[in-house]
């Protein structure tokens, strides 16, 4: 079981399967390939911005104290800062693009629409926003209380909110909360159904048209352009 997750992490870093299925690291890389500056909020202990070839400067923010020494340690950013978002003042227009990777849902709908409306002041080209498609529950984990979902945010709100989106990680109803303790970089966490290994593959199998179809997908990667005078 332990050398089949090595070989699917392997396989989702690879550029040409990757590629093939629109992985969420794929959809980083491309977007963030005309960006020098990023800044990452909420980066968590292993961001994707690390695997990005592009960015020469990067920012990672993050307040759970132990996600941010795993952070530091690992040299995932350029800096990392140990804060909350709303701790945070940048002077406007200060990165190509921020990012927020899984990171509104942990946060009331009012605090995530002020999360998005400060990614936007200090973003020059973009915003760019992966989330799950909808309210999907999750409780604390890794000692995190911040790991709780608050809030969903499905596909028609994204596109309220001036975001296109793609669609991520196949069709919906093939996962579900997350119930064991610990996050970590299991790709298999949240399928719901067993053999897991089997209905990940669906998934990912599934994910070539989920992508063309956000509204069927589990998560979703959304972006917005910005136009600056």
């Amino acid at each position: 079981m332990e050398r089949m997750k090595r070989l699917i992490k392997s396989a989702y870093h690879s550029r040409a399967v990757s590629g093939f299925f629109h992985t969420m690291l794929y959809c980083l890389q491309r977007e963030l390939s005309d960006c020098e500056s990023v800044l990452d909020l909420g980066c968590g202990p292993s961001s994707p911005l690390q695997y990005c070839v592009g960015p020469t400067f990067t920012v990672g923010v993050e307040a759970f104290g132990p996600y941010y020494e795993r952070a530091v340690h690992g040299k995932t950013h350029t800096e990392v800062i140990n804060a909350t978002i709303q701790q945070l003042d940048f002077p406007e227009k200060s990165f190509d693009a921020v990012v927020l990777t899984e990171v509104i849902e942990h946060l009331t709908e009012e605090d995530g629409l002020q999360a998005l409306r400060a990614a936007e002041r200090w973003a020059r080209k973009k915003v760019i926003v992966t989330s799950p498609n909808g309210f999907v529950a999750q409780h604390a984990v890794d000692g995190n209380e911040m790991q709780e979902h608050l809030s969903g945010w499905p596909l028609r709100r994204m596109r309220e909110l001036g975001f296109s989106a793609h669609g991520l990680a196949g069709l919906k109803f093939l996962r579900q909360e997350v119930h064991s303790d610990t996050m970590g970089d299991d790709l298999l966490v949240s399928i719901r159904f067993h053999p897991r290994i089997f209905w990940f593959l669906i998934a990912t199998m599934s994910q070539v048209a989920t992508y063309f179809i956000p509204g069927l997908a589990f998560g979703l990667f959304s972006v917005k352009s910005l136009s600056r005078d």
